[in-house]
Order: structure tokens, then sequence, then C-alpha cells
């Protein structure tokens, strides 16, 4: 299992949200260039970045901090936030990305996200961000009356790179991530999943581990030094995932 470190933007700068508010910000680094160059240094195979601005206002806006940090690493990047039509998902792949994470537009247009899918096979992520079961969106600011799961059987039978899955309760609140939620979710898909949200201790990654998912999305932990990447890496290969 992958561990994947997490890059937020907002304003330029790495920061971190408590479940998703965006007035419960905590900013980590004004260099998100630097942070990803530290995250490769370390061992990291992949990084996940997330547009918050893009996301509330459903276009592209921290495009300059991207940038910098696909010119600073070698390593694939995948992006999320605001990405809501063909335009925006063309320039940020023309962006060095190698994924791009679409969720709210695949919730509200699902015949246009399968399009989208076919146009671009192994590049687009479903992004799953759910509350109580039922998905998200606009940046989690409205919370719909679909399941999480449905959606992502909607999709199952597309060319998807992946399916993130993320609860937002307990996203950035280190309680431990919703391993119940994302084994229901791996097992049903053939798609592969990779989780997000709530991961706070070794011991989550390595429940996480044992799940058989693609990667966990590993944020606010790693910033505030609770273990570090090298130990989080070693922690999800401990079990076959």
């Amino acid at each position: 299992m992958q561990v994947i470190p997490a890059i937020d933007l907002r304003g330029g700068r790495c920061v971190r949200l408590k479940q998703g508010d965006f007035e419960q910000e905590t900013v980590f680094s004004d260099d998100p260039a630097a942070m990803a160059a530290l995250w490769e240094s370390q061992g990291a195979e992949r990084i996940h970045l997330v547009d918050l601005d893009g996301a509330k206002t459903g276009r592209p806006v921290n495009v300059e901090a991207v940038r910098a940090i696909t010119s600073a690493v070698q390593i694939p990047c995948q992006l999320g936030g605001g990405l809501r039509d063909q335009t925006t998902i063309e320039a940020w792949l023309d962006q060095g990305l190698d994924w791009v994470v679409v969720g709210t537009q695949a919730l509200r247009d699902p015949d246009w996200f399968e399009s989208m899918a076919r146009t671009f096979p192994g590049r687009l992520v479903l992004g799953l961000d759910a509350r109580s079961g039922l998905v998200a969106a606009d940046g989690w600011l409205k919370v719909s009356e679909v399941r999480a799961i449905d959606l992502a059987l909607r999709f199952d039978h597309l060319p998807l790179a992946a399916v993130i899955y993320t609860d937002i309760a307990r996203d950035g609140m280190l309680q431990g991530p919703d391993t119940t939620g994302t084994a229901e979710l791996a097992r049903a898909l053939k798609t592969p999943v990779i989780a997000s949200g709530g991961v706070g201790s070794l011991a989550d990654v390595e429940r996480l581990g044992e799940l058989p998912i693609l990667g966990c999305i590993v944020g606010r932990a790693l910033y505030e030094r609770r273990f570090t990447l090298a130990q989080a890496v070693a922690a999800g290969c401990a079990s076959p995932g």
C-alpha cells in the first residue's frame, strides 16, 4: 500500500483544514514546492494535491503553485479541486500532473464524467467525499442524497485510475480513518481504492494496510510529526494490502 503525502493549497500556501472547514485552517508552509521536494526526498512515490480555492470556486486557482510543484519533483502528482469541464482537465494534465481527481461534477453530471473517463483513460480519479455515507460536493460545502458506494458502482466499468474515498467528518481530525467504509468500497469495486481522512497514527496506517486498497493519503499527521513518512511507508507495507 502506498502512503501518499497530501499538499492542500490555499492562497498559494500549504495548509490543512479540519473537516473541510475553511474557517479552521492551519498553514504549514509558504513554499509548497519545497514541501513536495521534501516528501520526495523522504521516500514518497506519489503526492496528492488539492486546490482548495478551486474546489470552492469551481475553477483552477493555485496554478502557479501546482506548476512549481510538478517542476520540483520527479514522482507522479495528482490533483483535485474545481475540475468541472474538459478544458480544465486538459489544462491540469498539461501542467505535468499524472492524474486529476473529479468529484463534484461526477455527481452533477454522470454522463459527462463517463465521457471524460473515456477521453482520458487511466488519467481520471473519482473523488468520493462523503459525510455519513452521502456524497458531498462544492468543496464539501453541500451534501447530496446520493450514497458514495452507489456513485462509485455507477462508474466502476470505466477506465479510471482510482477512487479516492474521504470521510469528511474524520478529515484533519487525526481520530482514525473509516476502515469499515473503505473496506466495503474496496471489496465492491474493481477500480483501485485510495483511503483518505483521519489517519493520525502508525496503527491507522497498519489497519489500512490490511485492506485490499492501493494507498492512503496522509496529511496533518505528517505535518505535525506524529510519525515520519519512512515509518508510515514501512507500516503500510507490513501487511499485504
